[in-house]
């Protein structure tokens, strides 16, 4: 085997410690490496690529997953944990890449399951880091050491006289998992003409989801970029520049963006569309699409625009051919512009009239998904349950006619109505590996791990979700960003680090109810009753001037002892609760199911239970309380018959509780055990 040069050792050496500086920082890239380590990125990238055969992202990358290698060897971390320490965004994404690189999966390391031959690999791998610092030491001192110390000088100082380093090739700006990061902004229309207002979100919608198709392409939420929009004041599209669309694109962690303007030319409407690197702002490739000035040729312009962008981007800038994929939702500008009013009523959070609206674009255009996908929400935010699951069904059936994106979204809502938390995750985990940077993938899979009792792991993915907002756009963090964390914190058992959050939301949020009830949850996990009380105080009196009745706050209290473990005080403001509302059977059932689950008189929550159950026989939360009171007696058929009665109006219902989940597997493994 041929030696490498010394001077080639000290060059990689130097290029691994930087990576391994930065190793948990995923956004890590070429350019960054190239600044840290003195050279431009011309000079990085053929030199790099005569010492290892190797690009700039490919080293990183490999870089990465030996590393990754090492902490499976040497740590206790899952692979999940892993993979983010080592800087990949995605689990899924890292096992693939690991197993590509090594030959087998990460799995196999962890569980110390290798064959013979794969330990001769992990060997290598691991001895070959080791022979490097030497030889950095050694060389250090060297003539060639001194030299290449002098050409880093050199190089900063450069760097520092052009103050950015324009490398003018749109392929620097590919990630080093091999997708390109794009925000696709608002078009200003600058017709004059207010019928094109509504299609400078219309073309931008359209084209994040004609673009999302390309696996090899990753695409901003068109909510997150309006909301980044609102974050700078900026609501009035004839006043966005490229210079504030570059902001915002950095702010949404995109490499790249695209900008555009329609605009009227006699009979014509002409739409012109810019691709922009976000660091420098400088633009990369133009495009212009004309037709005559009607809306009917709209999706005519957006179809041949979107073709145009797409040839670019996947054909010359990631070298590969282009899959024409066919144009999604509708040919009908009607049905958009009333799909598109319902997105604004919902987004202001009427949902009564963004469901007429979405109702309205349907039954202009039956197979408009946009629209049955909104609605199907805002009809979950309406309390309509049977209307939800509807149009949940109704979307999943047409799912693979759909762009990428949505698809996957759909299959989430799809897994979210009628599966287990378990079949959710991994719809998330898809999501996620489309778009790691989306804090609301990490907060709906942080829930998902809480419903599961996996609570380190939801700290890591509420963590993620929070760290996001806040580097991106703290001012538009509420305090569910806050106490989503906070109560991660506290299921974990880390009170520290959820008492630390609690201060900083408190500077934010003085008034928020969710807030203070974790403040008093917590403050009674430490035993401090005096500051819980406090805490319980000023969230009773916020609740009064919400117009809460008085057995809901009592009913609310109540459950704050709950949590906190102070058993007798729950018990007294569940009674209390009920003694303003005896005939309510949700007040029954709840002290019912206190008394059982705490152990505090079974005798008397079962005897509540059938109360409760007298005034609603069917009610699946009320056949839980009883069921789970019959286990708590031994009563092991009867307790099974009830729970199971229980499980099957869920499952009709689409309620997943992994509580009731575990009390009937509990049962069942029970008579299991006793027939034996």
């Amino acid at each position: 085997m041929k030696e490498v040069p010394a001077g080639d050792q000290v060059f990689i050496s130097k290029l691994t410690d930087i990576i391994h500086a930065n190793i948990g920082d995923e956004r890590f890239g070429v350019n960054d490496l190239a600044q840290k380590s003195g050279m431009s990125l011309k000079s990085l990238r053929k030199r790099l690529s005569k010492v290892t055969k190797k690009t700039v992202n490919q080293f990183i990358r490999d870089t990465r997953l030996q590393k990754a290698l090492e902490m499976l060897q040497n740590e206790s971390y899952t692979v999940s944990e892993v993979a983010y320490r080592v800087g990949f965004g995605s689990p899924i994404y890292f096992i693939k890449c690991f197993h590509e690189f090594f030959g087998f999966p990460p799995g196999k390391v962890r569980k110390g399951d290798l064959t013979e031959q794969e330990l001769n690999v992990v060997t290598g791998v691991l001895n070959e880091g080791k022979q490097v610092k030497p030889v950095k030491r050694k060389f250090a001192l060297s003539v060639p050491g001194i030299m290449l110390l002098l050409i880093i000088v050199g190089a900063i100082g450069f760097v520092l006289i052009k103050k950015v380093n324009k490398s003018g090739k749109i392929e620097d700006l590919v990630s080093s998992d091999g997708r390109l990061s794009v925000a696709v902004m608002p078009f200003q229309n600058i017709t004059q003409d207010t019928i094109w207002n509504i299609w400078q979100e219309g073309i931008q919608n359209e084209l994040i989801s004609s673009l999302s198709n390309c696996r090899e392409l990753k695409l901003k939420h068109s909510e997150q970029i309006s909301a980044l929009l609102k974050s700078q004041g900026l609501t009035n599209y004839a006043t966005l520049t490229p210079n504030i669309a570059g902001r915002i694109s950095k702010k949404a962690e995109a490499s790249t963006f695209i900008f555009g303007r329609i605009l009227k030319s006699g009979s014509s409407i002409r739409v012109d569309a810019q691709l922009a690197d976000t660091r420098t702002k400088e633009v990369y490739k133009s495009f212009q699409i004309e037709r005559p000035s009607k809306e009917e040729f709209v999706f005519q312009i957006i179809d041949s625009l979107s073709i145009q962008i797409k040839n670019f981007l996947i054909s010359t800038v990631l070298g590969k051919a282009l899959n024409p994929e066919e144009r999604p939702d509708t040919k009908s500008p009607e049905a958009y512009r009333y799909y598109v009013k319902g997105l604004q009523a919902f987004l202001r959070r009427d949902f009564s009239e963004a469901v007429d609206f979405y109702k309205q674009a349907l039954g202009r255009d039956s197979d408009l998904t946009a629209a049955a996908s909104d609605m199907s929400y805002a009809y979950r935010y309406l309390g309509h349950e049977d209307q939800t699951r509807k149009w949940c069904l109704w979307l999943y059936k047409r799912k693979d006619r759909m762009p990428y994106l949505d698809k996957l979204w759909v299959e989430f809502v799809y897994a979210n109505n009628f599966e287990t938390p378990y079949e959710t995750i991994k719809c998330l985990e898809r999501l996620q590996a489309y778009d790691d940077s989306a804090p609301n993938f990490h907060f709906l899979i942080g829930n998902q791990y809480l419903i599961t009792d996996q609570y380190d792991r939801a700290v890591i993915e509420f963590g993620r979700s929070f760290d996001i907002l806040k580097k991106r756009d703290p001012e538009s963090m509420t305090d569910w960003d806050y106490t989503g964390l906070g109560l991660a914190y506290h299921k974990a058992g880390q009170y520290k680090n959820e008492k630390k959050l609690y201060k900083k939301a408190s500077k934010h949020f003085l008034e928020s109810e969710e807030l203070l009830y974790r403040q008093a949850v917590l403050s009674l996990a430490e035993k401090d009753t005096s500051a819980a009380g406090k805490y319980i105080e000023k969230y009773k009196f916020i609740m009064k001037n919400n117009a809460v009745s008085q057995a809901n706050i009592l009913a609310q209290i109540a459950m704050i002892y709950t949590e906190g473990k102070i058993q007798d005080k729950a018990e007294y403001y569940y009674r209390q609760a009920l003694s303003l509302e005896p005939k309510d059977p949700a007040r029954i059932n709840n002290l019912a199911y206190f008394l059982i689950d705490n152990e505090r008189n079974i005798n008397e929550g079962l005897a509540l239970a059938d109360s409760a159950l007298s005034l609603k026989p069917d009610d699946f939360g009320f056949l839980e309380t009883k069921g789970w009171g019959l286990l708590k007696q031994g009563k092991l058929q009867q307790s099974l018959s009830m729970l199971q009665k229980s499980w099957d109006l869920r499952r009709q219902y689409s309620v997943y509780d992994h509580t009731a989940f575990l009390h009937l597997e509990q049962v069942k493994h029970k008579l299991k055990s006793s027939s034996l």
